[in-house]
């Protein structure tokens, strides 16, 4: 996938199937729409995204400035589902006084070379968000690339958005929010180097820092799937400020692997969060601490057995 960002000047693109928006999370509801992108390829169009940097309501200052899947991420994912061009647009006071029939002939007709474009009944684009799809579907007629409105997608009734997604994250409720994204909401981070203390009392850990965009579920301990070099293993991870051991305050996602023993420092690391097991709690002492994990890890350990089969391997026997 080629990634075009921070630039508003680039050669035009082969002729291609577009579709533009924020794509946080990139779920199930967005996959629908990049679905008919990825059809149009397979006549012979490129599949193409535009994505606004920042997004506008960061630029306007609205929102958090969290979301649930870092730039980062969203590469890899876009990447992974076939994209051929990713467009990150700067978005600036002039992006946003863009009329929107000129947002849609000079950069989503003439530089992306956009032959069909894919959008949600929401969309919204050009100066005040006035452009909708109506207007696309009218410009579309007038100079001959098709276009197509994707319905939003439901789940028991309730349509897949990234403000749900967002909800459900911050109430805990993981199996929720991986039904919504069609994956395990993960974090991706390179293994550092910690005060090594889970050592000192048999249970090892590995240590990785959230991107500070990235919108973590409540602090707590989970059971999670962590992928380092293409290989799983099960394990539980707290998220958290390590409250009985720690003073700094810094949010860590701190990892220990069911049966693994090894180095895994400097390496790149997939935890995917699939369950909430407890709060994070400050424990009177190392030894409580010790207790309560090897709590954990026992109903994890009998999780792991019952419904992730599968991780049972020569490295990770559970």
């Amino acid at each position: 996938m080629q990634i075009i960002s921070g630039t508003k000047e680039f050669n035009q693109l082969p002729p291609a199937a577009v579709a533009i928006g924020k794509f946080d999370g990139v779920h199930r509801g967005h996959r629908k729409l990049i679905g008919e992108l990825l059809a149009r390829k397979a006549q012979g169009l490129c599949a193409a995204i535009l994505t606004f940097t920042p997004a506008p309501e960061t630029f306007f200052g609205f929102g958090d400035g969290y979301s649930v899947t870092t730039q980062e991420e969203k590469r890899r994912i876009f990447s992974e589902l076939g994209i051929d061009y990713l467009i990150e647009y700067p978005f600036d006071r002039e992006t946003a006084d863009t009329l929107p029939e000129l947002f849609v002939r000079e950069i989503l007709q003439e530089q992306m070379n956009a032959r069909f474009i894919a959008a949600g009944p929401d969309l919204s684009y050009g100066r005040r968000g006035v452009g909708d799809y109506t207007l696309l579907e009218e410009i579309g007629r007038e100079e001959g690339f098709e276009t197509m409105c994707v319905e939003k997608l439901r789940i028991g009734g309730e349509v897949v958005s990234s403000s749900r997604i967002r909800a459900l994250l911050r109430e805990g409720r993981m199996e929720e929010v991986q039904e919504c994204l069609g994956r395990p909401y993960s974090i991706l981070g390179t293994v550092r180097h910690g005060r090594e203390l889970g050592r000192t009392i048999g249970i090892p850990t590995i240590n990785q820092v959230p991107e500070t965009e990235k919108l973590l579920p409540p602090r707590g301990v989970y059971y999670s799937i962590v992928t380092v070099d293409g290989t799983a293993f099960p394990g539980m991870t707290n998220i958290g400020v390590r409250p009985t051991v720690s003073g700094d305050g810094t949010i860590t996602a701190e990892t220990h692997l069911f049966g693994f023993s090894g180095d895994l420092y400097g390496k790149s690391a997939q935890t995917d969060l699939l369950h909430f097991r407890r709060p994070e709690k400050r424990f009177g002492s190392l030894e409580e601490l010790k207790a309560a994990m090897e709590a954990d890890i026992r109903a994890g350990e009998d999780l792991f057995r019952r419904d992730f089969p599968c991780l049972q391997t020569e490295q990770v026997m559970i």
